[in-house]
């Protein structure tokens, strides 16, 4: 038997269960997926819809980053930089993103802010036509394994 505000369907009641503990990027990719900034809601209009018709994932978590965009079939991370990139402590953390991308086999294509806004048609071609060009050729053997070039 159900009492009145228990069990099932209530908030008071609860279902039981744990509750998932989410790792800190996963939570910090929720968050930011709702307050994208204009330069990257351009370039998602743009490679959604058009010539492109690309499908992103947006502000994924990828390792201990949180990508703005994220193509995993071409093993692709898009990050579209504003003026903050400029200072000491970003452009660290930026080699410290484009260091662990590149080892694990992946590429970054960095985009300013202020490029995506001035040409979001050319950005977002020039987007698909690197989504276009594999990593690794087959008939160059196998790719390169990490630190290794």
């Amino acid at each position: 038997m159900i009492l009145p505000g228990k069990g099932r369907g209530t908030a008071e009641g609860g279902g039981g269960g744990v509750r998932r503990i989410l790792r800190p990027e996963v939570v910090l990719a929720r968050a930011l997926r709702r307050s994208m900034r204009y330069p990257e809601v351009l370039l998602g209009q743009r490679l959604r819809g058009g010539a492109t018709g690309l499908r992103f994932l947006r502000r994924h978590p990828v390792g201990p980053y949180v990508a703005d965009f994220h193509r995993p079939d071409a093993r692709l991370t898009i990050a579209v930089d504003g003026e903050t990139h400029a200072q000491p402590a970003a452009q660290r953390h930026d080699r410290s993103r484009n260091r662990f991308r590149k080892d694990d086999g992946s590429r970054v294509m960095p985009i300013t802010a202020t490029d995506m806004v001035r040409n979001a048609d050319s950005v977002a071609a020039a987007t698909a036509s690197l989504v276009a060009t594999p990593l690794h050729h087959p008939a160059d053997g196998p790719p390169p394994r990490s630190g290794e070039d």
